[in-house]
């Protein structure tokens, strides 16, 4: 955990930075490490390099709100958890997203399949919520992130029903941060009206797209900068993370929190750098 450096103004009032991962699966924690922790997420969050972790899985599936509360328990204090939305929430029912991930879900009487995703103003789709609300309450989470597919578009329906899903779901407190994708990408205009009307933050890579939203958090996730923006199959170079620091401590006196999370092949690594740079 780091304040915002001085390098981007006097640093009094900057906001806190946080850093971390998206997921801790392929995490290698030090040698010995079952000696000292519980589990994998403990050595993780006992790393210096982390302050936050995205939780992944909850996108895939739902854990059971006791083993979240498990999860709560078993990291170090001041860690942060930020919650991936369930795909019930984002993803329709034919996404391969959902390929390994159909067991159980047919039989829930509170799923109707044909209902899932695209944020439906449904009861499916809120029922998805308060399932995810309820995980990250476990988690003491601040922030869920709903990260949406290309096919979710920015045509005036798809977007009337997101706004009367979120204009009255149980927030209480909770952040709801939102990477658009596809078509949003070309209407950054558009992408900063409903993040205003909805009180969301927009989701972006900050060495590829200015944040829109007029919000205290900025949630900042980094995928690499091939040519597709979503091929993870990258390492950031130095001089590419000393750009990325500048920014952050741009963004960091404009905003009360700027999470920065890292979601490319390499981002233990990167995020251990990263760390570096902001002590430095």
């Amino acid at each position: 955990m780091a304040e915002g450096s001085d390098a981007a103004g006097d640093g009094d009032d900057a906001g806190e930075i946080r850093v971390g991962t998206c997921g801790y699966q392929w995490y290698d924690p030090p040698e010995g490490w079952k000696e000292e922790y519980e589990s994998k997420l403990h050595a993780y969050s006992a790393d210096p390099a982390f302050d936050l972790v995205e939780l992944n899985r909850t996108f895939y599936e739902l854990p059971q709100v006791s083993t979240a509360e498990r999860w709560r328990r078993e990291v170090v204090d001041d860690f942060e958890f930020a919650v991936k939305g369930w795909q019930a929430l984002t993803h329709e029912w034919a996404s391969p997203t959902w390929n390994t991930h159909r067991e159980g879900v047919e039989d829930d009487p509170d799923v109707d399949t044909d209902e899932v995703g695209s944020l439906q103003p449904n009861p499916t789709v809120r029922e998805a919520w308060d399932r995810t609300k309820a995980r990250a309450d476990a988690l003491d989470a601040n922030v869920v992130l709903l990260q949406l597919p290309p096919s979710f578009g920015t045509d005036e329906a798809t977007v009337d029903a997101m706004r009367e899903l979120l204009s009255d779901v149980d927030r209480e407190g909770l952040t709801i941060a939102w990477e658009p994708r596809g078509d949003w990408h070309d209407e950054p205009d558009h992408v900063a009206e409903v993040c205003a009307d909805l009180d969301l933050v927009h989701v972006v890579d900050p060495l590829r797209d200015e944040p829109m939203s007029d919000h205290p958090t900025a949630y900042l996730r980094l995928h690499g900068l091939n040519d597709d923006r979503y091929d993870y199959a990258y390492d950031y170079s130095d001089a590419e993370l000393r750009e990325l620091r500048e920014r952050v401590d741009e963004l960091s006196e404009s905003h009360e929190t700027v999470y920065v999370l890292f979601n490319n092949d390499a981002m233990y690594e990167n995020a251990r750098r990263f760390q570096e740079l902001l002590g430095a």
